[in-house]
């Protein structure tokens, strides 16, 4: 359990990975340990427990949440994800940099005890190995959120070298739930497809059909999340990130899994502007560095994610 005077804080809750984190935190310490804050107000379902509209580019704010509540950890969730910081390049980039800064500063300061700040995929580009990509290699990333996160990796590194900062954390894969909707990256594809399989039985993909990418699902990925976060300090030998691996799957091959459970299930394919995204990301990623650090391993296979996820959005939409 987490000290009754030292609290948990998420900044971004209300996002895809901030809404199941929030959840499995409060299980295992309790809600009121755990604070929960977003933007705006957000669907407290599941989520019962103190919550506080924060932005995060409000280092004040910031700072004042930290202190009213006690705050020993914070899981800095906020970001602008790749497609839509493709459209809004500069708003991506304050977002993504500046609220890392905030966090970061709070540490140094001996406010915050450790941090959990999520980087990406997105760091490699196209001169990057495609298939199992190790953990340190070239990266040369072509959007804005790559180039945000690539220079976040950086900062986290300096921060912890220069300054002793405790912040951990890891390259997601693309990310697949139930209990949010898609938050505007390109590997949102293979979350919307559910929805729509289930509500139309047809889905139009602005990916091409063999774009193989990494790909976990979410209670994977919250798992891995906290288990770094609860790691001893001293088995961590990178600073920067962790790649991390679940499963690689393309459009094509979910596709055809998800007829084994909806046979009339038909999709389209209409490559876009995000598909090009994708050609520069890796199809396959190295994570021996965090299973050997930390005891990381993936629980889920694209037969059971699925199957999983069928499940869950069938419960849901009767709920």
């Amino acid at each position: 359990m987490v000290n009754a005077s030292e609290r948990i804080l998420v900044i971004g809750a209300g996002g895809q990975v901030g809404t199941e984190l929030v959840s499995e935190l409060r299980k295992m310490h309790g809600a009121d340990q755990v604070v929960a804050s977003d933007i705006r107000e957000i669907n407290s379902n599941g989520l019962e427990g103190p919550f506080v509209i924060l932005n995060a580019l409000d280092q004040e704010a910031v700072k004042k949440t930290v202190l009213e509540y006690k705050v020993s950890t914070v899981y800095l969730m906020a970001a602008m994800l790749s497609a839509t910081g493709e459209q809004h390049p500069d708003k991506a980039w304050e977002l993504n940099m500046q609220s890392l800064f905030h966090v970061l500063d709070l540490a140094k300061d001996g406010l915050i005890k450790r941090i959990f700040w999520p980087s990406s995929i997105a760091v490699f580009g196209p001169t990057s190995p495609k298939f199992n990509t190790p953990q340190s290699c070239v990266m040369e990333p072509t959007t804005v959120y790559g180039i945000s996160k690539l220079a976040g990796e950086h900062w986290c590194d300096y921060y912890h070298s220069k300054y002793g900062v405790d912040v951990r954390s890891i390259r997601y894969p693309g990310l697949i739930g139930s209990k949010s909707a898609p938050g505007g990256g390109t590997t949102d594809y293979a979350v919307h497809i559910f929805h729509e399989a289930l509500s139309t039985g047809t889905y139009s993909c602005f990916l091409s059909q063999d774009r193989a990418l990494p790909m976990m699902h979410m209670e994977d990925a919250v798992k891995a999340t906290i288990q770094l976060m609860e790691a001893d300090p001293a088995t961590l030998s990178i600073r920067r990130s962790y790649n991390l691996s679940g499963l690689s799957f393309s459009p094509k091959q979910l596709a055809s899994e998800l007829k084994k459970h909806l046979p009339d299930f038909r999709i389209k394919y209409k490559p876009d502007f995000r598909d090009q995204l994708a050609a520069s990301w890796p199809e396959s990623i190295d994570d021996s560095v965090a299973q050997e650090d930390w005891d990381w391993n993936s629980s889920f296979d694209l037969a059971r994610l699925t199957s999983h996820m069928l499940d869950e959005l069938k419960i849901k939409d009767l709920s």
